[in-house]
């Protein structure tokens, strides 16, 4: 919370305490609920008026950590990365092209503004990026499968288990994070960086350096103090209970990092294949018919 400047650091410390705002289990939902409703409408919202004043919340002791939604300048950045990556036939099918325009327009005035373009959150569709496993640690894994019996909860010490006893949390609920402190998700993409710009052997399966730098710079950006969160957001509802139990994407790729540095380019390429096979057909789901 010190990391924001006034006013903002008390309005986020109110919102905090507010019995009205959504609660973790359920911001993901209305957050995505939100969005489908923009872009269903007719004609679609491509980024809202406003920009969200709603964020996770996360307290760990006696300290409270606030991550904005920050909703409109996503939305803005979202929307000029699908221009970019789609024809421009493609993008009219989806958002016509006066709309398209002025939310281009839109953006270019605020960009001029001076405002910064650094959201708190970034995202990734259908995937998660081999290069957003490096800044954890297996241990940080907190994994809830929504079913009596099967959840886990992270404490500030320790992942713990609940068999028979239901959720650790008030309402059923699937979700797969990552959580760790600033310090060490930079640390370990800098040590990442080190291990990958040397020779494997086979560089189309490793990390690309390009991507890591630039989440290392992303990083870089926030309070030294701040936590940092891998969250498979709505990734969860593609894959079953078995498949999400034996996902150890985080751990596999500290395996092939590791096995970089002390120079076992085999046992690093097997390691990061293994990881692209896994992710493969869950990024082939965005072409299914």
């Amino acid at each position: 919370m010190t990391a924001f400047p006034e006013p903002a650091r008390t309005l986020w410390t109110v919102y905090a305490d507010s019995k009205r705002r959504p609660r973790r289990i359920h911001a993901l939902m209305a957050e995505h609920g939100e969005a489908a409703r923009r872009l269903t409408a007719s004609p679609p919202e491509v980024a809202p008026d406003r920009e969200s004043r709603d964020a996770y919340v996360r307290r760990s002791g006696d300290m409270i950590y606030v991550c904005p939604w920050e909703t409109r300048l996503r939305s803005w950045l979202a929307f000029e990365r699908f221009r970019d990556e789609r024809s421009a036939s493609v993008a009219a099918a989806f958002v016509p092209p006066p709309v398209g325009e002025r939310v281009a327009r839109d953006f270019e005035h605020w960009k001029r503004s001076g405002r910064p373009l650094r959201p708190h959150i970034q995202t990734s569709t259908w995937h998660v990026p081999l290069e957003w496993f490096v800044p954890f640690a297996g241990a940080e894994r907190c994994l809830m499968l929504g079913a009596p019996g099967t959840g886990y909860r992270k404490t500030d010490d320790a992942l713990q288990e609940h068999a028979g006893h239901g959720p650790a949390t008030a309402a059923p609920t699937r979700t797969l994070i990552y959580v760790t402190p600033m310090g060490e998700a930079r640390r370990r993409v800098s040590a990442a960086l080190v291990a990958v710009r040397d020779d494997l052997g086979d560089g189309a399966v490793s990390p690309s350096t390009g991507r890591l730098e630039t989440l290392g710079r992303w990083l870089g950006d926030f309070h030294p103090r701040a936590l940092v969160e891998l969250d498979y957001g709505g990734l969860v509802h593609l894959l079953d209970d078995q498949t999400l139990s034996a996902d150890e994407s985080v751990a596999e790729m500290a395996v092939a990092l590791a096995a970089g540095a002390r120079g076992e380019a085999e046992l690093a390429v097997a390691m990061y294949k293994r990881l692209r096979a896994r992710w493969r057909p869950v990024r082939a789901l965005e072409a299914a018919n």
